[in-house]
């Protein structure tokens, strides 16, 4: 008996199947993209499978081999965090050796202390002795010094320790130290004119020369300040005698 006019049915008795032929063949769309999904997922799977069969194989140790592998990533994965850290440490941050130490310090030490000399100088046209330039701060300025950035930070010192200042020059430097006085002073400092030598035959300047004049008109003397100099722990003190400092 043929069943291959009856619906659902064929001339050779398969069962019936429920077939639908959309009108539209971009309703098959969705279909078309999830089996080439399916192929896709089926391909990498295949490639997997490739790369891994010969650790597999009982000549590489079988899965025990994978162990290592692992290993040797993790190891390398370790190594380039840690390189990586050291190259990108901040120069602020890396580690230092000898203990911990502070980023302002004064680049020499100062001479054992001194003594004012006796002479004159002139502040602002009157003369005044030199001995009487006491509890304060002297910055004794060469020619062609370009210290204008040390001037400033020693201005700034002297005022937040509430002790004097004088910018004082001999020679051609005399000529610039109002200009020096203005710009650099913070307001506080006085042009002091050394027209007979006095300072500088005293402590022959080169470069830029600090004297720190204690109350009893004895001094430290500093050459050679590095740019990040800090003095103001020493200029709080220049209100004592500088011999019971235990400098001398």
């Amino acid at each position: 008996m043929s069943f291959a006019s009856e619906p659902g049915r064929d001339d050779g008795s398969l069962p019936p199947v429920n077939i639908v032929i959309p009108d539209d063949a971009r309703e098959l769309d969705r279909d078309v993209l999830a089996y080439r999904r399916e192929l896709r997922a089926m391909r990498r799977r295949q490639r997997l499978k490739r790369l891994i069969r010969p650790l597999r194989s009982s000549e590489f140790g079988g899965h025990a081999a994978i162990i290592p592998l692992i290993a040797a990533c993790l190891a390398i994965s370790l190594v380039g965090g840690a390189l990586l850290s050291v190259i990108t440490m901040s120069p602020a941050l890396a580690p230092t050796q000898g203990g911990p130490q502070t980023s302002a310090q004064p680049a020499a030490s100062p001479n054992r202390l001194t003594e004012l000399p006796v002479g004159d100088v002139k502040l602002s046209g009157r003369t005044v002795p030199v001995r009487s330039l006491v509890t304060a701060t002297i910055a004794l300025v060469p020619a062609n010094c370009g210290c204008g950035t040390e001037l400033d930070r020693l201005a700034g010192q002297a005022v937040d320790a509430h002790v004097g200042l004088y910018f004082a020059g001999a020679g051609e430097v005399i000529s610039q130290l109002p200009v020096l006085t203005t710009r650099y002073g913070h307001g506080a400092a006085v042009a002091t004119a050394d027209f007979d030598n006095v300072l500088s035959d005293a402590y022959r300047p080169a470069g830029l020369t600090v004297l720190l004049v204690f109350k009893d008109a004895t001094v430290e003397v500093w050459r050679d300040l590095s740019a990040n100099f800090q003095l103001a722990p020493t200029l709080r003190e220049l209100k004592l005698p500088g011999t019971s400092m235990g400098t001398a």
